[in-house]
């Protein structure tokens, strides 16, 4: 049941004009992940229709919820939806032609290395591996961030214990949530949690964008974005607008996924971004008797690295600490255990095959 500041917010949002169907927004169905929690921080997304003045509009959802008693910030995400999408809005009235797409957003660069990491395939292990990789980096004495780029699962809130934590917003800018020592961003701080994301792709494109475009990063060496599977518009948006580093591939061992890491790997260099390395995950599982079990195979990440002429940067094993802090918000890399140790040798990889890249390999590492 909604609370009673939602549902005062929900009918200011309804006062507010939709230029394009004449209805108020809610009723236009133009709102959508609307959050209002009781410290009166305030978050929703505007969905645009075709020949909307989206950022007037923006700006006239934002100011009318920010009067409302009890309101202490707002911040409306606008999606950007080409006359493809899955909600375009009717015009009121026929236009003699239609007019063209808006230019996409430019986005400026919001550190001095950007790197993805990417798996190409779900259930790697990716987002553990991006999380642990970016906290090893910053312990390492580098100021970094890191964005979670997967709009319709994102796991940072939950991985680095922020959940139900909102970005501040100042001079109209977003204000990264600091957690672990690292500057981060996800939609998941804009969104309900139990909230399905249902978007197509310019939406997603657009989400992408202002998550990067519309936070105040400061001033960073190192920025890690963690990206959806697969090889779809978030990677695609994200090597069109971003003048990325370098790319990290994650990895296990069984054909299946190794399948997708060609893929993966064909697609950044298609779109010239180097190829920093290859981490192998659950590589293995060290058993009560000291021997190693190859649960998902054995070497493959790293003979298919080999085969794609790619760096090889390391082999993690299943260890029980790395899915204990991610279910608990406190990464495994923050301690000193092993994990921890093969962390801080994995981002040191990764620091220098940003220096060597794309001219040299990095150097290997081996969890041990």
């Amino acid at each position: 049941m909604p609370s009673p500041l939602e549902t005062q917010i929900r009918a200011v949002l309804d006062a507010v004009t939709d230029p394009v169907t004449g209805k108020g927004l809610v009723a236009s169905g133009r709102v959508a992940g609307l959050v209002a929690r009781a410290d009166g921080k305030v978050g929703f997304v505007i969905e645009t229709g075709v020949g909307a003045a989206d950022e007037p509009l923006r700006k006239a959802a934002e100011d009318a919820v920010a009067r409302v008693p009890g309101v202490t910030t707002v911040t409306a995400v606008l999606t950007a939806e080409a006359a493809t999408g899955a909600r375009a809005v009717p015009a009121a009235r026929p236009a003699p032609m239609p007019a063209p797409p808006p230019a996409p957003a430019a986005v400026t660069r919001p550190a001095r290395g950007i790197v993805a990491i990417a798996s190409a395939k779900g259930g790697v292990g990716k987002s553990t591996v991006s999380v642990n990789l970016a906290v090893a980096a910053a312990r390492s004495g580098l100021r970094v961030g890191l964005l979670d780029a997967d709009v319709f699962g994102p796991s940072l809130p939950t991985m680095l214990g922020t959940v139900g934590l909102r970005p501040e917003v100042k001079n109209k800018r977003m204000q990264p949530v600091m957690a672990h020592g690292l500057a981060t961003m996800s939609i998941g701080y804009l969104v309900d949690p139990d909230q399905a994301v249902v978007w197509r792709g310019p939406m997603v494109m657009s989400a992408v964008t202002q998550l990067i475009n519309d936070t105040d990063w400061g001033d960073l060496d190192l920025l890690f974005i963690d990206t959806p599977p697969g090889t779809g518009e978030v990677q695609l948006t994200l090597v069109q607008k971003l003048p990325l580093d370098g790319a990290v591939i994650v990895s296990t061992p069984q054909e299946v996924a190794l399948a997708d890491v060609r893929r993966g790997i064909g697609m950044f260099r298609k779109t010239n971004v180097p190829v920093l390395g290859v981490i192998e995950n659950m590589a293995w599982f060290d058993q009560p008797d000291g021997s190693r079990a190859y649960i998902f195979g054995k070497e493959g990440a790293q003979r298919t690295a080999e085969e794609m002429n790619a760096p090889f940067l390391g082999a993690l094993p299943i260890l029980p600490a790395l899915r204990e802090g991610g279910d608990a918000g406190v990464p495994a890399a923050t301690g000193d255990s092993s994990a921890a140790q093969a962390f801080k040798l994995l981002a040191e990889a990764v620091n220098e095959a940003l220096a060597l890249a794309p001219n040299q390999p990095a150097p290997k590492i081996v969890f041990e």
